[in-house]
This record gives C-alpha cells, sequence and structure tokens, in this order.
C-alpha cells in the first residue's frame, strides 16, 4: 500500500493523573506471593515497567476520547467541517452498541455527513482507523479523519488481583498466564489525517504492509463473555512468552516487506515508534529487525501497556519530547495479538500535538530557539 496525498496532521492525548506503580501491585498481592513462594519485585523485573496511570473509577473510554479528538483538532487548528470520518479504535468502549464513535461523534460537535464507526482490532485498532482513513482520503471520499482510542485498565488490573489473590490453587506457571494483564495501563490518544491540499505540516504518509499469523491467535485472549464493557470485569489470559517470540517473527517478516514496500534501507529510517509491551519484548523485537534501539521512543516504563493507544501515544509524547525532526523518516511498528502486525512509512516535517501542557508546535519552537 503506497500514499501520494495523506498526511499525519496532528495528534491529541490525555493521560490520567492517578500513577499506581508496580511495587504497589505487588504489595496487593502479597497473599499470592506468600502462597507460592514469590519475591516481590518479581513483576518489575520481569517486565521492566515501573508504573502504569488508572482514570478514576467510572471513566466512559467516550469521555476521555472527546479529549483527546478535540486536542488534535486545536493542534491543527482544522474547521470540523472538513472531518468526514470518525473512528473509535480502542479495546474498551461504552458499550456493545450503538458504536462509541457515536457519543464521541456528539461531544465533539461533528457535522452529521461525517462517517462514524467503531473498529476493534486488540493493539492494533488505532494503526487499522488511520489505514482507513488514509484509503479514504486517497480516494477521495474526505478530506480529513480522525481515528481516536481510549483504554481503560484499571478493571483488568484489579480484577486479575483479585482473582489471583482468591484462588487457592493457582500455581506458578497459572500465574504467569496473568502476567500480562498486570502490565496494563490506561490512556487517550487520537490522531487526525487529512488530505495533502489541506495539510498545513505535509507529514507526509508514505506506505504501509500488514502481515498475520493466526496460527497463533488463541495465545492471548479475554475470558469468554467478560469484554469490559456495561459493567463485565474482564479477566484475560496470555501465554507471554509464547506470544513474544511469535509475534517477533511475524514482525520480522512483516519487516522485510515493509522495506520493499518503502524502498527504504535500515540505515534510511530515522526514527521509530512501536507498540509497548515490555522491556525484554521491545528489546529482542530491534534486535530481530536490525535497527538500533535508541532511534525509538519508549513509554512502557512509566505508562505500562496501553494496547491500542501504546503507539500512538508515544508517537505523541517523542514528538513533544523532540525525538523527530525535520525531513526525517519515520517507521510505526504495530504488532498485536492474533497474530497481526501493521507498520507505517512517514516523512516529516512538523508536529502538532495537543496534550497535557497544551499545544506544542515544532515550528514555534524552532523559532523560539534560533
Amino acid at each position: 500500500m503506497r500514499y501520494d496525498k495523506v498526511c499525519l496532521e496532528s495528534f491529541g492525548y490525555a493521560l490520567p493523573e492517578e500513577i499506581v506503580t508496580t511495587r504497589q501491585i505487588e504489595r496487593t498481592l502479597a497473599p499470592l506471593y506468600e502462597r507460592i513462594g514469590l519475591p516481590e519485585g518479581r513483576l518489575e523485573l520481569m517486565t521492566g515497567i515501573r508504573q502504569r496511570r488508572f482514570w478514576k473509577r467510572g471513566t466512559r473510554p467516550s469521555e476521555k476520547s472527546a479529549v483527546s479528538a478535540q486536542r488534535a483538532i486545536d493542534a491543527a487548528a482544522i474547521d470540523k467541517r472538513h472531518v468526514g470520518a470518525l473512528i473509535h479504535a480502542s479495546v474498551c468502549r461504552d458499550h456493545l452498541e450503538p458504536a462509541t464513535a457515536a457519543r464521541v461523534h456528539h461531544l465533539l460537535g461533528l457535522p452529521q455527513e461525517c462517517l462514524l464507526f467503531d473498529v476493534s482490532n486488540a493493539c492494533l485498532g488505532i494503526l487499522n482507523g488511520m489505514l482507513l482513513v488514509a484509503n479514504m482520503i486517497e480516494l477521495g471520499q474526505i478530506r480529513a479523519g480522525l481515528v481516536v482510542g481510549t483504554e481503560c485498565g484499571r478493571d483488568l488490573v484489579e480484577n486479575t488481583i483479585e482473582t489471583l489473590n482468591r484462588d487457592t490453587s493457582i500455581t506458578r506457571n497459572q500465574v504467569k498466564l496473568a502476567v500480562a494483564s498486570l502490565t496494563i495501563g490506561s490512556g487517550s490518544c487520537a490522531v487526525l489525517l487529512v488530505n495533502r491540499e489541506l495539510s498545513k505540516t505535509n507529514n507526509r504518509l508514505l506506505g504501509a504492509v500488514a502481515q498475520t499469523n493466526t496460527d497463533h491467535h488463541e495465545l492471548c485472549h479475554s475470558t469468554a463473555g467478560d469484554d469490559g464493557v456495561d459493567g463485565t470485569r474482564p479477566l484475560m489470559q496470555t501465554d507471554s512468552e509464547t506470544m513474544m517470540h511469535a509475534g517477533i517473527a511475524t514482525g520480522a517478516a512483516t519487516f522485510e516487506q515493509f522495506l520493499m514496500e518503502t524502498d527504504w534501507t535500515r540505515e534510511a529510517i530515522d526514527k521509530t515508534f512501536c507498540h509497548q509491551v515490555g522491556v525484554a519484548h521491545r528489546r529482542l523485537m530491534f534486535e530481530s529487525l536490525g535497527l538500533e534501539v535508541d532511534r525509538d521512543f519508549a513509554t512502557i516504563e512509566t505508562l505500562g501497556n496501553t494496547g491500542s493507544v501504546a503507539l500512538p501515544i508515544s508517537m505523541a509524547l517523542g514528538l513533544e519530547a523532540g525525538h523527530v525532526e525535520r525531513d526525517e523518516q519515520i517507521a510505526m511498528l504495530g504488532i498485536g495479538s492474533g497474530i497481526n502486525c501493521l507498520m507505517l512509512a512517514a516523512r516529516w516535517q512538523r508536529s502538532l500535538v495537543g496534550g497535557e501542557g497544551g499545544l506544542f508546535d515544532s515550528n514555534q519552537i524552532a523559532a523560539v530557539t534560533r
């Protein structure tokens, strides 16, 4: 897939105020640790995650998605009348129906002509949404589109802790299936894509490749009936080690396709942003892809695994931190359960990000510092 008319115009994000450390979680898991003889510090040692954040109890994904989306709109200073599509693409959503995108649309006051729907594909949802919007822009069907998602990790983490402490039959091997659930954090991010003629940044989306390996679709799954919407309490089981190696193998195969599709070499990639699972996973993935890890921007240690939000919010925060310079080529490397892999290529010019500290505009920052 190649693109000529699409720009990644702006990002908007929101982060919860409440910070929960891994040490706090381990202290809560004291009954389990004592029962099976686990030393405190094991979870942080295995994952590299020091903390994650949670929204207040009762927070609906649509509330924070509307905040992130409005920040992306404000950062781009775009007229809402140009927004022809809105996709809500996180794992978490308000209800099974209607689409969470419907409430976000209402809160934003977008045009009635705006196409809206939800997309769900585990940790790749927002990247998939970006691809759908890009296709609509490339075909001339819309001039601009928003992709947004909000992950709410509190219920999954707290339900996992409660289950592990309550069930005295759980063994060390069974605990391994719950480790991934304890890494989950919360966050919200939106991406605005526009037609080049409408763009003020000229951040070109150049291409994308996708690959799946569904032989491994059962390695990570939520308990049947517990989807985390409408008050249900989710519970997830993940064969983390097998998932890591299978995901990295799929990622490596996809990356070779990515290089062919973009006509890039590894050396031509200036910066990367990837899905954030754990420190060991990140290190092994970059070794497998033959990329330098210092070109990447990580948030896993402080935000945990924020699902579909992980890659885009890492990119938004990286842009704010000055990780990307003008004319650099960026690779977005997404891997999710299923197993699904999606990688996007962009050439960067100007960063527009609406976040906790207000608007970040790399042109204005550069002008001030010259």
